[in-house]
């Protein structure tokens, strides 16, 4: 298995201690009950930590780990790299994968060296990992114990067959950045609530790129100040892209829409000062509409923020969920903000799931509106990618033709801890789609 190149494995007795220590709080919610489900927390990039006490890396990290799926998300190959001076050598390589036969997880390793070994092993929780490991002749050669603290920091321990450590190695997930993917942070509510420094730093690791909010209120973000909030955010190594904000059309008179407006300039110049680079809104008053002349007064109020919002250089973009697609007067809801709103101002932000779950197919509106979906809230059934009902790979093929700029990943039906899901939607994004 995957080691420091020194490697050596370590005993049961002292996985056994691992687990008597705990579990943490990031995977009690949930059990990864299949051995093929838990293994998928290892796939990803890692560098090693300063050392096995601390979470904190060097800027130049000594050992760097990439592990690519294979197949599916139950193999994957790995290549472990160590500094040698300027440059990083390949120390290690494996392909581990699961058998559904025996129910276990398989390595088969080569080092540097030329000395190749079978590591055979499982998961005795969510979080704990064992491997033993033997050379071709059918020596014993190590144990190595992986305990998982949470999604992004996983600590190894070789041990000899006469239970001698021989080595400790944590590493720590650092996911690139190159393709650009954002999160609604609806997805991690409950830990942004809870601890926001923490949770942003998970997702800064998992590769995610920029965040999108949807909690603006009285002038701030999380009881946060604008800047503040940027501050903390850009700490992390994350950009604050976009926000969901909400303002209910004002009623028709002069003095509720001069308030609207006041509203929106205030929100405006806020999230201006945040770094946002996009504004979104929703509609929850769609089922109340019996009007043409109703959703006018919608479309001139969308043009309005969006006009707005251009002279203060952020984009606006109207997010969907399933009542745009009922019918008003012969006219489709959603056909009428798009054939209505000001192409200047207004663009759009394509919630794949809702428009799925309308029996709609999201191709039909990418093709037809070029250009108007700036911004994709890609968000499935179950986890990303795991239901089985809608063909993301299709409809990313549409994402030039579209105008889509931001990429944004959703999880809000779990079958498994929170932190898995979310860093299995990056997987599949990173991984499978683009």
């Amino acid at each position: 298995m995957t080691y420091n190149f020194s490697l050596q494995r370590f005993t049961y007795k002292t996985i056994l201690l691992f687990l008597l220590i705990g579990t943490n709080s990031a995977f009690s919610q949930m059990s990864i009950p299949k051995q093929s489900d838990r293994l998928q927390q290892y796939v990803g990039f890692w560098v090693s930590s300063i050392n096995y006490k601390t979470d904190s890396v060097a800027n130049v990290p000594l050992i760097k780990m990439n592990n690519y799926p294979k197949i599916d998300h139950t193999t994957m190959s790995v290549d472990v790299l160590q500094q040698d001076g300027e440059i990083y050598s390949q120390t290690l390589t494996e392909l581990i994968g699961h058998d559904a036969k025996t129910d276990s997880i398989f390595a088969l390793g080569k080092s540097a060296e030329g000395d190749m070994f079978l590591g055979k092993g499982g998961f005795t929780s969510d979080t704990n990992w064992i491997m033993k490991d033997r050379d071709f002749a059918g020596k014993e050669t190590m144990t190595v114990t992986f305990d998982f603290k949470n999604q992004t920091d996983v600590h190894l321990i070789g041990t000899n067959p006469q239970n001698k450590i021989l080595w400790q190695t944590r590493y720590i997930k650092k996911n690139p950045k190159d393709k650009n993917i954002g999160i609604q942070l609806v997805s991690v509510h409950e830990q942004m609530q809870k601890n926001p420094k923490e949770t942003l730093k998970f997702l800064d690791r998992m590769g995610y790129s920029y965040i999108e909010t949807f909690v603006y209120k009285d002038r701030s973000f999380y009881g946060l100040s604008p800047l503040d909030f940027k501050k903390m955010v850009e700490n992390n190594n994350l950009k604050f892209t976009g926000s969901m904000t909400f303002y209910d059309l004002p009623s028709d008179d002069n003095q509720a829409w001069k308030k609207a407006m006041q509203w929106w300039g205030e929100c405006i110049e806020d999230h201006k000062q945040a770094g946002v680079e996009y504004l979104t809104i929703s509609n929850n008053q769609i089922k109340e509409i019996t009007t043409l002349a109703e959703l006018k007064r919608y479309a001139e109020y969308y043009n309005a923020i969006g006009k707005l919002c251009k002279e203060r250089g952020i984009k606006f973009a109207y997010h969907n969920h399933s009542d745009e697609f009922k019918t008003i007067e012969n006219q489709v809801v959603y056909d009428y903000f798009l054939e209505n709103t000001d192409p200047e101002y207004v663009s759009f932000q394509a919630d794949l799931y809702w428009m799925h779950f309308s029996k709609i197919d999201p191709i039909d509106y990418l093709k037809k509106y070029e250009n108007r979906f700036i911004s994709w809230h890609v968000k499935d059934y179950e986890e990303l990618g795991q239901s089985g009902k809608m063909d993301f790979e299709l409809y990313f093929t549409y994402a030039e033709t579209a105008g889509l700029k931001y990429i944004v990943a959703e999880v809000e039906a779990y079958n498994y801890p929170v932190w898995y899901s979310i860093n299995s939607a990056w997987n599949y994004l990173y991984f499978k789609i683009l």
